[in-house]
């Protein structure tokens, strides 16, 4: 739901009420991930989608009901060897939906109109709700603060609203969205309920380091993967909005006076075009030491190893330099800036989802790593 926030925050604005279909869990070869929502105003307007087309009319249907009789539902959704035309994932996957209507002087209106007005902004927020439960607790909702505090309740034992906050907090610091098990007495033992937590966090960062040509190719590639990029050159007459417009921030300074200066976290990309030595191994050698997602640097091969022993040379250990991608990129035979910005963008999608690099045709291996059965098999389905 938090994915289309900023949609479903100018409908609360405008006063409509809605329903929103939200994916609770996947396995196999599902389109979308936890989180994903599909949303239906009582004209009928839909936003968003849970499933990339193959389900998205039924549950469309779903919403409309939820809008009409207020009740929250909870349905599961996979392939039909019978029909493949018949609903369900033509693609062999399992998909299960929860769907909670928003209606104006609902229990949960305040509430979801509190975490989608802080994902609009950009803050990080969760949104966490039973997705299977007793029918009295179905569409409770509660909104949870990074910083601390909780608005609403899910209307169960007192120690419920608490804990449920407490676990979503640690999963928003984690930014990860997913169903927490609990107790309905707050406990994290016994016949458990299943609550669905979703987080917000503001985009991840990628740095690009060296402006040059081929960075103003990864700078469109990085926003177009939802990245909030920053150029770092300590070159003014190259780092300039005008070479750069797409950027979101423009950084004139030595790239490892800025690294050790500006914020980076575990989501962050650090992407060294420079392949310059006096640029590069200073930068590397701090950047190696950071507790971030990807580190990348451009050059030839000969360049690489060079880069290699000036870094040694100057006290960075083996398994440090294990962490180091280069040459920067998978092998895609690029040649462009476009196609090196897209060979990088591969190799970064393919280090943060845990692919290969591999081509898929002929390969006996799956498209998606299924790693959600056992949750959709401990959640089951409530039709």
């Amino acid at each position: 739901m938090l994915d289309i926030a900023e949609e479903l925050n100018r409908w609360v604005e405008q006063g409509r009420d809605f329903a929103v279909a939200t994916v609770v869990a996947v396995g196999g070869s599902a389109p979308r991930q936890p989180g994903a929502a599909l949303a239906v105003d009582s004209e009928g307007t839909a936003i968003g989608s849970v499933s990339g087309g193959c389900v998205e009319g039924a549950v469309y249907e779903l919403c409309r009901q939820a809008l009409e009789d207020g009740e929250t539902v909870h349905e599961r959704f996979g392939y039909s060897d019978d029909d493949a035309f018949a609903v369900g994932l033509t693609c062999g996957g399992i998909i299960d939906i929860l769907v909670t209507p928003v209606r104006v002087g609902s229990p949960a209106r305040e509430v979801f109109a509190a975490g989608l007005a802080a994902a609009a902004r950009g803050e990080a927020a969760a949104v966490a709700r039973i997705a299977q439960g007793p029918a009295e607790l179905m569409g409770r909702a509660v909104f949870v603060r990074s910083e601390g505090g909780h608005q609403g309740g899910l209307g169960g034992h007192p120690e419920l609203d608490r804990t449920v906050a407490e676990e979503a907090r640690a999963m928003l610091d984690a930014g990860r969205t997913g169903v927490l098990e609990i107790g309905a007495d707050g406990r994290l033992c016994g016949e458990p309920l299943k609550v669905l937590v979703e987080s917000s966090v503001p985009p991840p960062r990628m740095i690009v380091f060296g402006a040059i040509d081929f960075a103003s190719a990864l700078v469109r590639i990085g926003k177009f993967l939802g990245y909030r990029v920053t150029v770092c050159d300590a070159r003014p007459v190259f780092a300039t909005k005008t070479r750069f417009p797409d950027a979101d921030e423009i950084v004139v300074d030595w790239p490892h006076r800025y690294l050790q200066s500006t914020a980076v976290d575990g989501r962050t990309v650090l992407c060294v075009l420079t392949h310059d030595a006096k640029f590069d191994v200073p930068l590397l050698e701090l950047a190696l030491k950071l507790p971030v997602a990807y580190v990348g640097a451009m050059g030839s091969r000969r360049t690489h190893e060079d880069r290699n022993e000036r870094l040694r040379q100057v006290g960075v250990t083996e398994l440090e330099l294990a962490r180091l991608r280069s040459p920067i990129g998978l092998d895609l035979g690029a040649r462009s800036p476009e196609e090196t910005a897209l060979s990088i963008a591969a190799e970064i999608v393919a280090n943060r989802r845990g692919g290969t690099g591999a081509a898929l045709t002929g390969a006996h291996i799956p498209i998606h790593p299924d790693v959600s059965h056992a949750m959709l098999d401990r959640i089951g389905s409530v039709a």
